[in-house]
């Protein structure tokens, strides 16, 4: 563990200075504002990462249509919700893509300038502020009062804890090789934290801010889900096409449950409003499985798409969105039915997807 005592991150204001792509990826600074935010006639907003295009594309609900995009910056992949209010939360990267197998050594060097957390405006639809430090970030998680940030730092293996008012770093943790998956409990005593490279979840105490458990889980796990009641938590391993089912009363892996299917990669996880579905995307399997908490067994699966990953509920949980890397879209799922309603045009690769409701 390492603890800086004055370690600051950067924070830029986006209402003056926006980070947007460029020609030959690079990267120009542009003081003019957004456009004017859409106005959108469903009940919430599905807003959707494009790691390649840099940009987060936004969908109406009610005619399940991109109505706008707004630049971030590079890679965008991880996007969390403010546990109250309009804000969203993005991983913005540097590094160059390097998938399974790359060899490394012939990659360009990482932009460490590139890299930070945006902080969306969703009601003004305005990049509100960038906030620098974190290394690689891929994913991140706020805490339930809304006043802190963990976040995994893939090229660094670590994960940092921040301050978002000021965005000062108060603690880092070793929790293993290219970390990934951050989900905090709902109740938002615990932080669990996957590294894909060592097969293992580190659980961060909130409250003591300090790592209390390692737990060996399947390889490669990617990320996790909570129940309502935070008493279990759904880990899912790419590699072992399998869920960790775990007690967070204890911190252990209680059961392992096995996917069946043809290229079955299980990636993204989130749990229903009320507590009774799991819904895992597979990646190269194309499809989504829906799993009964009760009995913790498959209930069927929906095609959804090439290589899904980042998975959101609309609030009622009766629509699911996955986002489809290699299509460039988003697929819209009937819950009650497991079926695929349609398929949303976005930006390229998109990655990662959020839902927030218009009264916040």
């Amino acid at each position: 563990m390492r603890i800086p005592a004055t370690s600051t991150l950067v924070v830029l204001s986006a209402a003056v200075i926006l980070t947007v792509a460029c020609g030959g990826g690079e990267q120009r600074e542009a003081t003019s504002p957004p456009s004017a935010p859409p106005t959108l006639q469903g009940a919430y907003g599905v807003y959707v990462t494009n790691e390649v295009s840099g940009n987060l594309s936004v969908i109406d609900p009610a005619t399940n249509t991109a109505v706008a995009t707004l630049p971030l910056g590079k890679r965008p992949r991880g996007v969390r919700v403010a546990p109250a209010g309009p804000e969203l939360y993005i991983a913005l990267s540097g590094s160059p893509i390097s998938p399974p197998g790359t060899d490394e050594s012939k990659l360009p060097p990482p932009d460490r300038a590139s890299d930070g957390i945006g902080i969306v405006d969703t009601k003004t639809l305005t990049l509100r502020t960038i906030l620098r430090g974190p290394q690689d970030p891929e994913q991140t998680s706020v805490s339930r009062d809304g006043t802190r940030l963990y976040i995994a730092n893939e090229d660094k293996g670590t994960a940092t804890v921040v301050e978002i008012a000021g965005g000062k770093t108060i603690a880092e943790f070793d929790v293993g090789g290219e970390p990934e998956g951050v989900t905090i409990t709902p109740d938002g005593r615990f932080v669990y934290v996957t590294s894909e490279e060592d097969g293992q979840v580190t659980v961060i105490d909130t409250a003591a801010n300090k790592v209390i458990k390692q737990i060996p889980v399947g390889p490669r796990p990617r990320d996790t889900a909570f129940t309502p009641d935070s008493t279990r938590a759904y880990v899912t391993s790419e590699n072992g096409a399998s869920i960790s089912v775990v007690d967070t009363s204890t911190h252990t892996v209680t059961q392992t449950i096995k996917l069946a299917g043809e290229m079955v990669r299980p990636m993204g996880a989130v749990v229903s409003p009320d507590g009774q579905r799991l819904y895992v995307s597979t990646g190269r399997g194309g499809s989504v499985i829906a799993v009964d908490t009760a009995t913790n067994t498959p209930l069927g699966a929906v095609a959804v798409g090439a290589r899904p990953w980042g998975l959101a509920l609309s609030p009622d949980g009766s629509r699911l969105y996955t986002a489809n890397g290699p299509s460039n879209d988003v697929s819209v799922v009937d819950t009650a039915t497991l079926t695929l309603i349609t398929k949303v045009p976005v930006g390229q690769s998109p990655w990662g997807v959020a839902v927030v409701e218009r009264s916040r």
